[in-house]
């Protein structure tokens, strides 16, 4: 949701995010069982991988949901789910892996949210640009890898410990936003490899949001895609890659009916559905 490229968000839109802070600020942590450990702190020891050493790896087309306004409705008949990692507890995952669903654990990675159990371990000094339009937020300085890793590290480990099959970092393309930093598309990749690092030594896949500039030289490194707003930019045949690498591409448009791109995605291969910008439980998909 926080990928929406600038300028395409209005004052409606700041109303959605001021919202969506309140809600996120108590967060589904009653009845997880798991107590305040369950949430991501900076000192979280880095797990070894599964003893499986085996990924999931969706393939192209797979049906999925994307959630992140509250606490997930299980009800949706589809085979993978993307929901917030913190809103959302492991007894939800539990309940959705007993209906047969994978679930993706969306954070985010690009700037650091006010409202967030764990915003006291962003020092100030990696603090930039107010990320416009969204309430709360400010870019990081993905450049001090030596700061955000350890705290990127402890969110993955939450989402692991909860039971999430993959992660979804988003912002993962500030370095093509006004962030306050001088960022290179060099530090952008040193940041996107090593969020997908941090995944996959914890055994979870993990999703490549946007960044379609960096498509060629991330594939290798991510297992599939989540991409906003390809169809309505007339950018839908960037994400080929993954297609073709047999990863999929998990898409959504906001402006657009599905009658209006539908029919192309389809073609391409992505699994693409509408959704309201809030990104509540409501979904048409292709």
């Amino acid at each position: 949701m926080r990928g929406i490229r600038a300028g395409a968000i209005g004052a409606g839109v700041l109303l959605l995010a001021a919202l969506a802070g309140c809600s996120s600020s108590s967060s589904d942590e009653a009845g997880d069982g798991d107590g305040p450990d369950d949430q991501a702190t900076a000192s979280a020891p880095a797990p070894s991988a599964p003893a499986s050493g085996k990924r999931w790896q969706p393939k192209p087309g797979t049906p999925w949901q994307w959630q992140l306004d509250g606490k997930a409705d299980t009800s949706v008949d589809v085979p993978v789910y993307d929901i917030d990692g913190f809103e959302n507890s492991a007894a939800t995952v539990a309940e959705l892996h007993a209906r047969g669903r994978k679930v993706i654990c969306y954070f985010n990675a690009g700037a650091w949210e006010d409202f967030r159990p764990d915003k006291n371990a962003f020092p100030k000094g990696v603090l930039g640009a107010k990320n416009k339009g969204w309430e709360g937020e400010k870019w990081v300085d993905i450049r001090r890898l030596d700061v955000l890793k350890p705290i990127m590290a402890s969110r993955i480990d939450m989402c692991r410990k909860k039971g999430f099959d993959a992660v979804e970092p988003d912002l993962t393309e500030g370095f093509r936003n006004s962030t306050g930093f001088k960022l290179t598309a060099d530090d952008q990749l040193a940041f996107n490899r090593m969020l997908a690092k941090l995944a996959h030594d914890r055994g979870l896949s993990v999703a490549l949001k946007n960044d379609l500039d960096q498509i060629p030289q991330l594939v290798g490194d991510f297992d599939f895609a989540v991409n906003e707003q390809c169809a309505q930019y007339g950018e839908c045949e960037r994400l080929t890659p993954f297609i073709k690498a047999g990863k999929a591409v998990f898409h959504v448009e906001y402006d657009l009916k599905p009658e209006e791109f539908c029919s192309q995605t389809t073609r391409l291969g992505l699994s693409s559905m509408q959704k309201r910008l809030g990104l509540d439980a409501w979904r048409k998909p292709c």
